[in-house]
């Protein structure tokens, strides 16, 4: 997952000796390479890997500015209660967990919930699945719902975009990179597919399983999950009818997804069957308002049921 911007204490702003390469690469990180005091580079030039070590010192050390004056939950001695079994969290548990606990604290989160008939979806989509021959990849509804939160990020450019680090503007995006959360035995791991507006159904749904695969094998590389527009995190798979999803900072808003269900839903006439998908929309409320937020999932629901409109 990305990081927000990285602060050390009681630092002073200086000019910064990096190339071009290093300071974006220093950006998809989150981290000011004014924090890096001396690079390992010639005549203290500023390389990717000090980005990479200070990251690393700053998730270490815990120095961050950000909440330092909430107090900490105390250690607690369980063993009068029975007996006990210490297990180390794995790296990415603990740096996800660093990161997920500066986005609460910083960001004002709000979770919209919406429904979405996907019926006509799904029917065209076992369609499509029935088409294809043994050892051909399966589509699965989640190719449908990237392209049709695309189609609505096109629509509404502040959800594709990142608020500047003095709070003052926003950094709209011309590219649109969605990140996917991949559970993996190690803990949580967000690969992002690039350019999903230049993409096909099955040319994402390849690339998502080559990534997904990589990282239930511990085989991405940091690239693989930087410069993400928007996250979605599926657990259609497991269950469930609503979470609270927290945005994978600094994007400004991330897509909940449970598992469908039959419902019947009224027509104007009857009850009939439909078949219906929970959705579960955290925004950053310093950049989207309810009433965009509102008009942004209305439009996600729109395409999800009418997957012509994504041709629109």
């Amino acid at each position: 997952m990305t990081i927000e911007t990285l602060q050390v204490p009681d630092s002073t702003t200086r000019i910064a000796h990096a190339s071009p390469s290093v300071r974006l690469f220093a950006r998809e990180l989150g981290v000011d390479v004014a924090k890096i005091k001396t690079g390992s580079g010639r005549k203290g030039r500023i390389l990717k890997d000090d980005v990479k070590n200070f990251v690393k010192k700053v998730m270490t050390e815990g120095i961050v500015a950000i909440g330092a004056g909430i107090p900490s939950i105390p250690a607690v001695d369980f063993s009068p209660f029975g007996e006990t079994e210490i297990q180390k969290l794995s790296k990415i548990k603990r740096l996800t967990g660093q990161n997920l606990t500066r986005v609460w604290l910083n960001l004002p989160l709000v979770t919209y919930h919406e429904e979405a008939d996907i019926t006509d979806m799904e029917a065209f989509r076992n369609a499509l699945n029935a088409e294809k021959t043994n050892g051909e990849l399966k589509i699965t509804g989640l190719m449908f719902i990237i392209k049709a939160l695309v189609a609505a990020m096109q629509q509404f450019p502040s959800f594709n975009a990142s608020l500047s680090a003095d709070g003052e503007s926003l950094i709209l995006k011309k590219y649109f990179n969605i990140g996917i959360a991949v559970d993996t035995p190690n803990g949580l791991v967000v690969p992002v597919l690039r350019n999903v507006n230049n993409k096909s159904i099955n040319e994402l749904a390849v690339e998502l399983a080559e990534k997904s695969e990589k990282a239930r094998l511990g085989k991405l590389l940091p690239a693989d999950m930087q410069g993400g527009c928007m996250t979605i995190s599926s657990l259609g798979g497991i269950g469930g009818t609503a979470f609270t999803p927290i945005v994978n900072a600094p994007e400004v808003a991330i897509l909940g997804v449970t598992r469908a269900k039959m419902q019947p839903v009224w027509n104007g006439k009857e009850f009939v069957p439909r078949l219906m998908l929970p959705l579960d929309l955290t925004y950053d409320h310093r950049v989207i308002d309810g009433a965009e937020g509102a008009r942004f999932m209305a439009t996600l629901k729109q395409n999800l049921s009418d997957i012509r409109r994504l041709l629109l």
